[in-house]
């Protein structure tokens, strides 16, 4: 199987504030990759669909809630790729849900658990049912979080991205982070942006910088060359209010880019909060990732009635 190698442009994001403050900042539109394997997405599933194939197995299981991109993601891989997929959902079915009604138009198997079934999802108890009721599979962790998935985030930046010394990404699991940390020059420095509630990313980032390195001394010399910024979640997973919704908006005016609203719209809204801070200095140059995701706002308009962009 040949996985398609794709370089996706690195748009400049004029802005006064940006301007005021003399810094060059622009956003790598991982978001273009794919219309339906979207931004790290593509990343975090190369290396799992090419080891299913090593591996001689037909299908790909993995795990995630209702409006999860990566359960959209993984229906559309495998769809493209020919490979069968299951996808363990947390919660119930719903007819109104426009990401399971695509995961299901993709051929997607979906079953359905309860949110205590779910969080014991890596026992082996719970991994014995699942091999008993789908037979022979490479799994997926939810979100694509597996030394596979930190491998193809790795992939991320390109020669062209050299220039730049800050490198900021929203973090759900911190895979595609770990994956750039571990690919920074050593002029450069990641700023990660948890979308969590919770002190936990970054010794979930020094899990997956472990996974690579195998020597908790070589992580800590990873240590200067990133940092977690954990105040722009607001809230806590997947919460959107007025505001946010405005600036999503406003966003999408103003550069003509559609943000997410779980993930870029609080990284972006992040990034200008700490630079209007003083967190850059004059001349600084700053890339932001746009993770992709983009079409969980349909799903957003549909469950809060909310009007997002969705393209």
């Amino acid at each position: 199987m040949d996985w398609p190698e794709i370089n996706v442009e690195t748009q400049t994001l004029i802005l006064p504030v940006f301007e005021e403050l003399g810094i060059e900042v622009a956003m790598l539109r991982e978001d273009l990759i794919d219309s339906e394997i979207s931004g790290n997405k593509w990343r975090k599933l190369k290396y799992n669909v090419l080891k299913a194939e090593e591996k001689a197995v037909d299908t790909l299981l993995t795990f995630g809630g209702a409006f999860s991109n990566h359960i959209a993601a993984t229906a559309a891989a495998g769809k493209r790729f020919g490979l069968k997929t299951v996808g363990v959902i947390r919660g119930e079915d719903d007819d109104t849900n426009p990401t399971l009604q695509k995961a299901k138009a993709d051929g997607m198997e979906l079953y359905f658990v309860s949110r205590t079934d779910y969080r014991d999802k890596n026992l082996e108890e719970f991994k014995a049912h699942l091999r008993d009721r789908f037979g022979f599979y490479h799994a997926v962790p939810e979100g694509g979080s597996n030394f596979l998935g930190v491998n193809g985030c790795m992939e991320t930046l390109k020669p062209d991205h050299e220039k730049y010394n800050y490198i900021c990404g929203a973090c759900g699991t911190g895979t595609m982070m770990s994956g750039i940390i571990l690919s920074l020059k050593p002029h450069q420095k990641a700023l990660c942006f948890p979308v969590l509630k919770g002190d936990f990313m970054h010794d979930e980032i020094n899990n997956h910088l472990l996974q690579f390195l195998q020597d908790e001394v070589a992580v800590e010399d990873y240590q200067d060359q990133f940092e977690v910024i954990n105040t722009y979640h607001g809230g806590g997973y997947a919460k959107v209010n007025a505001e946010l919704v405005d600036f999503i908006q406003w966003f999408k005016a103003e550069t003509n880019i559609t943000l997410d609203a779980v993930y870029t719209s609080k990284l972006v809204r992040g990034v200008i909060e700490e630079a209007k801070k003083g967190k850059f200095q004059r001349g600084d140059k700053v890339l932001i990732i746009h993770s992709g995701g983009v079409q969980g706002n349909l799903g957003m308009n549909t469950r809060l009635g909310l009007n997002l962009p969705v393209s």
